[in-house]
């Protein structure tokens, strides 16, 4: 009963997001904003998962992050793969990514003030923000569009 009055307050915040909106990986993972290479590097040593939360149309303009699962959270039914991403996850931190860290902050936020753990928000986005140079400009891989939709586990597709 808890899980769901959780859920709910999550969805109302999160379609409010939606209107209004060098450490270790080990590290990276105990923190809650994270650079745009430890989320990378985390990725790689496989303690986090990461969600692009941008439109289709950004992932078609840079790519996706190498390895980064795709869900847009202008999508209808988000918050449902939003939380079948974290159970697809186990222990592992889930970081969210958007274009400079604005959407992916006020997400992070919803899911806080739900009762959520377990997330991060890569502050610098793709493009980068005041917080860093963003996943482009640090040179990190990545993918055209629809090859991170065919790496979608098929429970997120």
């Amino acid at each position: 009963m808890a899980l769901d009055l959780n859920r709910r307050r999550f969805v109302l915040g999160a379609h409010m997001t939606v209107l209004t909106v060098a450490a270790s990986p080990l590290l990276a993972q105990s923190r809650s904003v994270w650079s745009a290479e430890n989320a990378f590097d985390a990725l790689l040593s496989d303690t986090a998962r990461i969600i692009d939360v941008r439109t289709h149309k950004e992932w078609q303009e840079t790519g996706v992050g190498a390895g980064v699962w795709p869900i847009s959270m202008h999508a209808s039914g988000f918050p449902d793969r939003l939380f079948r991403a974290k159970e697809l996850s186990g222990d592992r931190t889930v970081g969210l990514i958007c274009a400079t860290g604005g959407r992916s902050a006020s997400l992070l936020r919803a899911l806080r003030q739900a009762g959520y753990s377990g997330y991060a928000d890569i502050s610098e986005g793709m493009l980068g923000s005041g917080e860093g140079p963003g996943w482009i400009a640090s040179n990190l891989p990545t993918v055209p569009v629809d090859v991170a939709l065919n790496g979608l586990p098929p429970a997120l597709a």
